[in-house]
């Protein structure tokens, strides 16, 4: 595909002179402008014109546009309502934009994507990518794909492999298969922020690895562990589950996990099987 399809360029800056307004601190607003990374993040998701996407933080339609062109139907998400008009009239020309203004936590993703055959893409502020991971992949309704521009720090904490892995990457890689498609410097950014981006994608499995009946003792259980990450296991799962250090040696001795370990150095498979564990442990006896 060429850098920006039939889509026409929008100067950012001006419309937001325009209509007296200036980007919002408060929201995160650093509206993605340079034409070849708005291109790179619409092409990034594959999508094609059977695909329904759910754009995230739509702005001033920018990217919006470019995803109307691959897209059979955009459904464009922006929760600060000074934006909707000037949203609305530089969409306008496009019949399969819809546009919502509402804040994206709030809302229940099934009650107007309910068959789960959709694709998230999204320019999100930084400050919400844990809670957003957590909200679109906890739904009934879960996306086939998700393209994320986030700190690029953000997204190598999210790809990272066994041996160090973090809470959040754990949160994603337990739904889906997540990989960095691009950076993107600051540069191409209004306003500028103070750190470069990356383009996240993450391919989600067909159900997460961890069973649906022990996603919350998963992420009980993880919580705990990195609660106090620099401890070893026998003492932070202790201090966080507030159960004693018997027991908790006990449940990793059972999967064969070294108590003295921390929780960064354990792989995905090795969480799966404490899961599993802890679980069972924590399940009423017949």
């Amino acid at each position: 595909m060429g850098d920006s399809l039939n889509s026409p360029e929008i100067d950012v800056q001006g419309l937001l002179k325009r209509y007296g307004l200036r980007p919002d601190k408060s929201l995160g607003q650093n509206f993605l402008i340079d034409p070849h990374y708005l291109a790179r993040v619409a092409d990034a998701g594959n999508i094609t014109n059977v695909d329904v996407v759910l754009e995230i933080g739509a702005g001033l339609g920018n990217l919006t546009l470019q995803l109307a062109e691959r897209a059979k139907e955009v459904i464009a998400v922006e929760i600060d309502p000074q934006l909707i008009p000037i949203l609305r009239r530089v969409t306008s020309s496009k019949k399969n934009i819809k546009i919502l203004q509402d804040d994206i936590l709030k809302i229940n993703l099934e009650d107007f994507i309910p068959s789960g055959e959709f694709q998230v893409v999204a320019n999100i502020p930084y400050y919400i990518t844990s809670n957003l991971m957590r909200h679109i992949t906890s739904g009934e309704s879960r996306p086939q794909r998700m393209v994320l521009t986030i700190q690029k720090e953000v997204a190598e904490r999210i790809t990272v492999q066994s041996g160090k892995l973090s809470l959040l990457a754990l949160s994603v890689q337990v739904y889906g298969n997540p990989s960095l498609v691009s950076k993107v410097p600051a540069g191409a950014f209004y306003p500028v922020p103070k750190v470069d981006s990356a383009i996240l994608r993450v391919d989600f499995f067909p159900s997460p690895l961890v069973p649906e009946d022990q996603l919350d003792s998963f992420f009980k259980l993880a919580k705990a562990s990195f609660s106090q990450k620099r401890k070893k296991l026998r003492n932070s799962v202790s201090a966080g589950l507030n159960v004693e250090k018997e027991v908790v040696e006990g449940l990793l001795a059972e999967v064969d996990i070294d108590f003295n370990r921390r929780a960064e150095t354990l792989s995905l498979g090795e969480w799966i099987k404490l899961t599993d564990r802890f679980f069972r442990s924590n399940s009423p006896k017949n």
